[in-house]
C-alpha cells in the first residue's frame, strides 16, 4: 500500500490535535508506517465553529456517513453514544479499522462493537479511552498477557484529582476547588460526569475488562463521587498522614462461599502518603497494577488534554496502519474468562468513619459494642472536642466531640451494617463521613 485513507469523526480539542499531527508529521508517520496516512476528511456538526488549530477548510464535512465509506482507518472522537456507535458499526461493516477514544461508548456498548469487529475481521483500538497520554491498555493487553493481574487501582480522572489536591494543599472547600478547576478548563460547566465519578466508572469498567478478560459495563461498577468530601475530611486525613483520592479499583476476589469474582468500584479513598498514588498531584493520572509475577507497576502521566490524548490516538493509528501495510491477520480480542462481577457487599476493605457524638461518659463504650456485635475490629480511634459545635449538637443542646475511627479490614457488608447501627444511637448527632481505606 502506498497510501492509507483516514477519516476523522469529530474535531474538538483532541480531534483537532490529531488532524494537526496527521498533516504536520505526514512524512515521519509515513516512514514509521511504510505508507502515507492521508487525512481524507473531518466530519463535524458545524464547519464554521472556532477551533484551536487552523486546518484546511476543504477537509471538513457534515456528512459523516459518506465520509466513513471505503476508508482504511476511521478515527472516532465525537464522544457520546449516538451517532458515534452507528458510525463505528458502519465503518466496521465496511471493513475499516476503527480507533476511538470514546470511553462511555466502549464501557456501555463495547461487547457489541468487539463482536462486530471480530465478525468483520477488523481491529477496534481504544487506548485513548483511559488515562489520556498514559500507555496503559496496550501494556495490560500485551505486555502483561503472560501474567495474572490481581488488582488495578487508578486515578483516572484529572478533574477530581485536581480538586482533591487543591483541598489538600491549600485547605480549600470543595466548591472553591471546583471553581478553580473550571477556571483552568479542567472541569466542564456541568461537571457532573467528573465529580459524581461517572467518567472514572466508565474507565474502570474498561480497565477491569482488559485486566480480567471479562466483559464489564457501567452497571457492574459501584460508583460514588467526591461531592461529600469536606475540608474537615481532608484535614483529618492529613493529620493521619493520609490523603484522599478518587480511585477506580478492580480486583479479583474469592467470596466466603468460594465463588471467584471481580469487584469493580469507584469511590473516594484514603491512602497513606507513602503510597505511590498519593504523590499524584494536579490533573495528572496514574494507574497502579499488581500482578502475580511482575509485582507492582505504576503508569503515570497526563490524563487529559488535546495533545496528550492525541498522542494515544496516533499510537493506535500507527499500530493499526503498520498491520494493514504488512497484510497479516489481526490479533483479535482475547477469549473471555466470563468471571462474574461481584456486588460491593462482597468486598473486604477498611473504613474511616467520622462521627459527631455527645461528649459524655459511656459514649465510646456503646459505639465499641456495636462494632463488636458485627465482628468489626477497631484499629485506631481519635477524639477531638468541638470548640464550635456542629448544628446537630447545637440542636441537641449538649457538648459534642468528633470521633474518627479507622477499622481493620473486614467485609463491606459488616462495615456498612455497623455504620447504620451507629447512626441510630441517641448519643450520635450525625455520621460526618464514611471513607474506605486502601494501601495499609
Amino acid at each position: 500500500m502506498d497510501t492509507l485513507k483516514v477519516a476523522l469523526l469529530g474535531c474538538g480539542n483532541v480531534g483537532s490535535q490529531v488532524a494537526r499531527i496527521l498533516l504536520e508529521d505526514a512524512d515521519d508517520l509515513a516512514a514509521r508506517v511504510g505508507a502515507r496516512l492521508e487525512l481524507a476528511g473531518i466530519a463535524v456538526r458545524n464547519i464554521d465553529s472556532p477551533r484551536e488549530v487552523d486546518l484546511p477548510r476543504h477537509l471538513f464535512t457534515t456528512d459523516a456517513e459518506t465520509l466513513v465509506k471505503g476508508k482504511d482507518i476511521v478515527i472516532e472522537l465525537m464522544g457520546g453514544i449516538e451517532p458515534a456507535r452507528s458510525l463505528i458499526l458502519r465503518a466496521i461493516e465496511g471493513g475499516s479499522t476503527v480507533v476511538t477514544g470514546n470511553k462511555a461508548l466502549i464501557a456501555t456498548h463495547g461487547q457489541q462493537l468487539y463482536a462486530k469487529a471480530h465478525e468483520a475481521g477488523v481491529r477496534l483500538a481504544y487506548e485513548a479511552a483511559v488515562a489520556g497520554a498514559i500507555p496503559i491498555l496496550r501494556p495490560i493487553r500485551e505486555s502483561l498477557s503472560g501474567d495474572r493481574i490481581t488488582r488495578v487501582l487508578g486515578i483516572v480522572n484529572g478533574t477530581t484529582n485536581y480538586i482533591l489536591d487543591q483541598m489538600d494543599s491549600t485547605g480549600a472547600q470543595f466548591a472553591d476547588a471546583l471553581k478553580a478547576a473550571q477556571a483552568l478548563g479542567y472541569a466542564e460547566a456541568d461537571p457532573t460526569a467528573d465529580i459524581e465519578g461517572l467518567d472514572a466508572a466508565a474507565k474502570g469498567a474498561i480497565l477491569a475488562g482488559l485486566s480480567f478478560h471479562t466483559d464489564f459495563n457501567l452497571d457492574d461498577v459501584y460508583c460514588e463521587g467526591i461531592t461529600k468530601v469536606t475540608a474537615d475530611d481532608i484535614a483529618a486525613a492529613k493529620d493521619a498522614s493520609m490523603v484522599i483520592k478518587l480511585l477506580a479499583i478492580a480486583e479479583k476476589l474469592i467470596t466466603e462461599d468460594g465463588t471467584e469474582g471481580i469487584s469493580v468500584r469507584v469511590h473516594p479513598t484514603l491512602l497513606p502518603r507513602t503510597h505511590p498514588l498519593a504523590a499524584v498531584h494536579g490533573a495528572f493520572n496514574a494507574v497502579f497494577v499488581e500482578a502475580d509475577n511482575a509485582g507492582q507497576l505504576m503508569f503515570y502521566g497526563q490524563g487529559a488534554g488535546g495533545a496528550p490524548t492525541a498522542s494515544a490516538v496516533l499510537g493506535d493509528v500507527v499500530s493499526a496502519a503498520r498491520a494493514l501495510v504488512a497484510g497479516g491477520p489481526w490479533r483479535l480480542e482475547d477469549t473471555k474468562a466470563e468471571i462474574p462481577a461481584l456486588p460491593l457487599s462482597a468486598v473486604t476493605t477498611s473504613y474511616c468513619i467520622g462521627l459527631d457524638v455527645a461528649d459524655q461518659p459511656g459514649v465510646l463504650a456503646r459505639i465499641a459494642q456495636i462494632f463488636a456485635s458485627h465482628g468489626v475490629s477497631i484499629e485506631t480511634m481519635r477524639q477531638t472536642i468541638h470548640t464550635e459545635p456542629a448544628a446537630a449538637a447545637l440542636a441537641a443542646e449538649r457538648p459534642a466531640a468528633e470521633l474518627r475511627i479507622v477499622t481493620h479490614r473486614g467485609p463491606e457488608a459488616a462495615l456498612a451494617a455497623t455504620v447504620e447501627d451507629i447512626r441510630a444511637l441517641d448519643v450520635v448527632n450525625s455520621v460526618i463521613s464514611v471513607l474506605r481505606v486502601e494501601g495499609v
